[in-house]
């Protein structure tokens, strides 16, 4: 389809054929030849993108029987325009409308006709809800506008449409509050998302790393939620969403290291138990990208810090061991990704029974051939556990990937190499920014009210500024 503006001809056969051609003659593309008062007119609809029944009924019904009235009157039960350009129709065919011509009329009709085949609204699978809404984005933008203006019933939530993709564009939505929002923030978000240039956008991950401060960084400088809560809190913070159509995941940033280990449950719980489990949550980040080198360095280089009792069990399990711990680390860990993604790819019921049976034989078994020893079964088991703490995906994978070369510096330098490791690691975070914000704030650089909802969560009254503790009756 050519690029060109091109308006609408006098006569219908010319349209009918700028139109067929225009959509290289699909065998979806529905005509009807319809007069009206005598004049000839022709209407077009795609059968795949147009609900056909509604079509039939407001559409086609109407010319019956109402050849009297003003043509405009026909589509009163119906949204629709007049338009000029037949490249704008076209638009509107590939979103469900229906185009109608009518000889010697310089515009033609634009009706509003698009099926509906969204799945309901439910709780998202990949986000647990242990206590508030269980409501989840679903394909189509509007229904999750719909979703947060719930939750944010207030003028001030703002939103800004644009469009990505040359040959198949994609509304996507800028969401923001008015007053809380950076001004600087929301231009910045909204420059990167217009210099965005591809052919289609397929999901919010091309956003994702087309927007990003660093995209040669393995940790994530987008929080991405299918929830609408999730979607508020942040958004009440002064945070901005991208929704694209098509899409149930907003991307919400900036991000800061810290806000992958938050989940909208700490706000659910008394903050005491709350501020417990994200501690929870720390370790098992710290467990599950150090244990095995941690484990390695030990055994290879500084065993004679291990009680001596300790240190007979597993120098005995380690004697008829032919390979290196980091050897039989990487194999266990190979192992490990094998079974999550076949788990992940198998239909859910077949994927936990793979997960739990392939676990428990090859680990057994594996063990029993002597190739790895018990206690570096161990060691892995508690490191898959912690690795599942965390409550982003992403920053899940991030620290798997981490544990990889830690473990190789283990092995070459021990406990030297794990420090020179993590080094690197917090020089990179500390220099890390999602657009424009340090990565590792509140941290680096110092934020003591940052602090109070960061490893742990103070009580509400004493993090929000805008909030204040009740007063208790004598």
């Amino acid at each position: 389809m050519t690029n060109q503006t091109q308006t609408s001809f006098t006569t219908v056969d010319q349209n009918a054929d700028y139109i067929e051609a225009a959509l290289f003659h699909t065998n979806d593309l529905k005509k009807r030849r319809i007069s009206f008062n005598g004049t000839e007119g022709i209407l077009f609809y795609l059968e795949s993108a147009a609900d056909t029944e509604l079509v039939e009924r407001n559409v086609i019904a109407p010319f019956g029987h109402n050849q009297d009235k003003d043509l405009s009157k026909l589509f009163t039960s119906l949204s629709f325009g007049m338009e000029k350009e037949l490249n704008k129709g076209i638009q509107g065919l590939i979103h469900g409308g229906c185009l109608y011509f009518l000889e010697g009329m310089s515009e033609f009709y634009i009706l509003s006709t698009p099926a509906k085949h969204e799945r309901s609204i439910s709780e998202p699978e990949n986000e647990a809800v242990i206590r508030g809404s269980h409501n989840g984005f679903i394909e189509d933008i509007t229904v999750n506008l719909y979703l947060i203006r719930k939750q944010i019933a207030t003028p001030n939530l703002t939103v800004r449409y644009t469009t990505l993709g040359k040959i198949a564009p994609k509304k996507v939505a800028l969401v923001y509050m008015e007053n809380l929002a950076n001004p600087e923030l929301v231009k910045k978000v909204e420059s990167r998302i217009k210099k965005i240039s591809l052919d289609a956008v397929l999901s919010t991950g091309f956003i994702q790393e087309l927007t990003e401060d660093n995209s040669y960084s393995i940790f994530p400088q987008h929080i991405n939620t299918e929830r609408p809560d999730h979607t508020s809190f942040y958004l009440l913070k002064g945070y901005v969403a991208i929704l694209l159509d098509g899409d149930p995941t907003a991307l919400i940033v900036p991000a800061s290291f810290f806000t992958f280990y938050q989940t909208p449950d700490d706000y659910s719980n008394r903050w005491v138990i709350a501020s417990f489990v994200r501690f929870v949550r720390l370790i098992g980040f710290v467990t599950a990208f150090q244990l095995p080198a941690l484990y390695i360095a030990t055994v290879s280089f500084h065993s004679s810090i291990l009680p001596l009792q300790l240190f007979f069990t597993i120098q005995g399990s380690l004697t008829r061991i032919p390979f290196p711990p980091l050897v039989e680390a990487m194999l266990l860990e190979l192992i490990f990704e094998l079974l999550r993604e076949a788990g992940l790819r198998l239909p859910s019921r077949v994927g936990q029974t793979i997960g739990i049976v392939g676990g428990l034989v090859i680990g057994d078994a594996i063990v029993k051939a002597g190739l790895v020893s018990y206690t570096m079964i161990i060691v892995v088991a508690l490191t898959a556990i912690s690795s599942f703490l965390i409550p982003s995906n992403e920053m899940s994978s991030a620290i798997r990937f981490m544990r990889f070369p830690l473990m190789v510096a283990a092995s070459l330098f021990g406990y030297i190499g794990i420090s020179f490791g993590l080094t690197l690691i917090f020089i990179h975070l500390c220099k890390l920014e999602s657009f424009g914000q340090p990565y590792f704030t509140p941290l680096s650089p110092i934020n003591i009210q940052g602090l109070k909802d960061t490893i742990l969560r103070l009580p509400i009254w004493s993090i929000r500024k805008n909030a204040s503790k009740p007063e208790t009756e004598e």
